[in-house]
């Protein structure tokens, strides 16, 4: 049975913006506002949960996960899967996804390795030798969501750049509602050379990697996105470990010249539409008739999209349509925004190029959609949201590798380096330091 017609909203066009109003920036920033603060139903109930956790270890984890997934275990070892089981997961892919899993790990693979930073060190004249000593962390816990999806590319996204850096173990986590197991997402572990699988989720999954338990290992940082509950964890535990981010709604910004044929660019605004209601579509453009082309292609294609409910969602609360003067006042705008995702659907996306700072990922060029970028380009797609791209980076290697300084102070060096430090320590009003700096030069 073919699916029902869907009729999109009449009452439900694409909100207009004109740079060139008084009122642009505000209506911009209403446009783009988007509260993350979770409830205290939320708040509280991950209070519970990460102390339920932290104080009784593998019986809180196992009450929590019969709760919450409906998965009554007896143990930690049978939520734990084997090697053989990712294996077998992945054995049971049909040939033309299982080569197509491989094609984008190997991808991924290839340019993050080209991220990875080594050690270095340089030798002053009179034989101090000072540096930087570069090392992988020890453990890293992969989140990974087991819900409404099932997303496979994030488990390459997250898992590899970390393998490459050299993480000696990786402990992913995914929850399995009433014992459903995604075939493809633990297909996609074993591509990606995760060591151990916990069939758990939520605050608790989140709690057992911060704290640790009898059955899971204490890890130094958890990455990966999650719902709600998830997210209030990983800010609640970070500073006992690392954490990536906190992720809000997906997001993509488009700027055309208005020369792409208009339903490329809407499909590109429902490739971020349809992951969720809240996630956020904008397209900037010179050209007023090319932004009334792509909104009598959104009213066409929408109908026959199987997510349509969601994507009508997205796009009726949170889309945009920005008429600007031209694309270097675009390039402007998208500073301001500093997106996600940013299409450069221009002519000439590496003359436009310099005139942008900030942006997760820029996708330039008429042919190169945001969706390649997702899954098998090569860079990574964790990337920052909700205007974070003015002042962080996409995951990768960097984020699993830490840096040490190093400092061997030769004889001579003692003496140069001792009265810089005795004197400066005296000005402190720190005498210690300043005779500890002076033992050094012999006095």
């Amino acid at each position: 049975m073919s699916d029902p017609v869907f009729a999109l909203p009449m009452d439900l066009p694409i909100t207009r913006l004109d740079a060139a109003s008084a009122d642009f920036r505000a209506r911009l920033t209403e446009l783009l506002a988007f509260n993350d603060a979770t409830d205290s139903a939320v708040q509280n109930a991950v209070s519970e949960i990460l102390a339920g956790v932290r104080a009784r270890g593998d019986a809180a984890v196992l009450e929590y996960t019969a709760r919450f997934d409906r998965l009554n275990a007896p143990d930690m070892a049978a939520l734990e899967l084997s090697q053989a089981e990712l294996q077998a997961a992945l054995a049971k892919l049909p040939l033309r996804l299982e080569q197509a899993l491989r094609q984008a790990a190997e991808r991924v693979r290839i340019y993050h390795a080209k991220q990875r930073q080594e050690s270095w060190t340089y030798t002053e004249a009179d034989g101090t030798v000072l540096g930087q000593q570069v090392t992988a962390l020890d453990r890293v816990g992969l989140y990974v969501p087991g819900g409404k999806a099932a997303y496979p590319s994030s488990v390459l996204m997250n898992a590899i750049p970390a393998k490459v850096a050299g993480v000696k173990e990786l402990i992913m986590v995914v929850p399995t509602p009433d014992g459903v197991r995604n075939d493809l997402v633990l297909a996609a572990a074993a591509v990606a050379g995760v060591d151990r699988v916990f069939c758990i989720g939520g605050a608790q999954a989140v709690a057992a990697l911060a704290y640790g338990t009898e059955s899971i290992p204490q890890v130094d940082k958890i990455v990966g996105p999650g719902n709600a509950y998830v997210a209030e964890a990983k800010r609640r535990v970070f500073g006992i470990v690392g954490i990536d981010m906190i992720a809000g709604p997906s997001e993509i910004l488009v700027i055309c010249d208005g020369l792409t044929d208009p339903d490329w660019i809407a499909m590109d605004l429902f490739s971020q539409a349809e992951h969720d209601e809240l996630a956020q579509s904008i397209l900037i453009s010179p050209d007023a008739a090319f932004l009334d082309a792509v909104q009598a292609s959104v009213d066409k294609l929408l109908p026959t999209m199987p997510r349509r409910e969601v994507i009508a969602a997205s796009i009726g609360n949170r889309a945009g349509m920005i008429l600007c003067r031209d694309l270097a006042e675009a390039a402007e705008i998208a500073n301001f925004i500093a997106p996600e995702h940013l299409e450069l659907s221009v002519a000439d996306p590496d003359a436009m190029l310099p005139l942008i700072r900030h942006a997760g990922a820029i996708f330039m060029g008429r042919n190169t959609c945001e969706a390649l970028g997702d899954y098998c380009a090569g860079p990574n797609h964790v990337l920052p949201t909700s205007r974070t791209a003015r002042f962080s980076s996409p995951l990768g290697v960097y984020d699993f590798q830490k840096r040490s300084s190093l400092i061997h102070v030769s004889d001579a060096g003692a003496k140069t380096l001792g009265e810089i430090a005795s004197a400066l320590a005296y000005g402190e009003g720190l005498q210690a330091h300043a005779r500890s700096a002076e033992y050094r030069m012999g006095r």
